[in-house]
């Protein structure tokens, strides 16, 4: 039997695996295959709402555990749920309980021999009244507390938080409100009303915050960058999924 490398997402409504019901809504999950190599195999455990400590709470960390193996990769991106802190289901203190959390599921990858990567949570569109910039912290220090966690433990960080309200600014309010779920009434059935929505994103959008992701990890090296489609080949054998 052929080996499948596999990576595993383990996060929130941002890289969930979308279908019809909340069509056009796309993780960035779902985008991410985009640039990976056709024989590598993507399972995606995000869920809306989820935050480390509801997520472990309900077992979803240990369904990872019995499947990830050696040379997988466990992707982790935490933190827009984390935060709230009304809810104690789901919050977490960030230099605290988010941080053990995390080294929870860093530790799940590696008694596997499987390759952990913390990835900051994505920027929220919220423009200041000048119509440029984004306001400040909507993250508060979530994306520093990971960031400290994967230098302490050694482990790849990629900051989506940071990358993403660059890319978001770069781009203006007008232009990007199409990569957010921006959608107006009577279009979708599943949005009668319409909905204007600065965290989830439509098609466009998990494209563009994933290949910020990608082009990130390939920065990394070694077996990161191979995860990646090389772009001088425009074409890869499906035989090679069979056994």
């Amino acid at each position: 039997m052929i080996w499948i490398q596999r990576f595993f997402w383990a996060g929130d409504s941002t890289v969930k695996q979308n279908n019809y019901t909340s069509f056009p809504q796309t993780g960035i999950g779902q985008a991410f295959a985009l640039f990976i190599k056709q024989s590598i195999r993507i399972e995606n455990y995000a869920q809306n709402g989820r935050s480390t400590r509801s997520f472990i709470a309900e077992g979803r960390l240990d369904a990872i555990d019995k499947r990830i193996g050696e040379g997988d990769f466990l992707f982790i991106q935490f933190g827009h749920n984390d935060e709230k802190k009304q809810d104690p289901s789901r919050y977490t203190e960030s230099f605290g309980s988010y941080q053990e959390n995390l080294l929870k599921f860093i530790d799940v990858a590696r008694k596997h021999g499987a390759h952990p990567v913390l990835i900051t949570p994505l920027y929220r569109r919220k423009f200041n009244e000048d119509g440029r910039t984004l306001v400040e912290g909507t993250h508060l220090d979530y994306p520093e507390a990971m960031i400290e966690l994967g230098k302490r433990e050694n482990v790849p960080v990629i900051d989506l938080c940071t990358s993403s309200k660059a890319l978001i600014e770069q781009f203006g309010e007008k232009a990007t409100r199409k990569w957010f779920m921006h959608v107006e009434p009577g279009i979708y059935p599943h949005f009668p009303d319409g909905k204007e929505d600065d965290t989830h994103l439509q098609y466009e959008g998990a494209y563009r915050f994933s290949q910020l992701i990608a082009e990130d990890m390939k920065k990394l090296g070694g077996v990161y960058a191979d995860l990646f489609i090389d772009p001088d080949s425009d074409y890869e054998d499906p035989a090679m999924l069979i056994d």
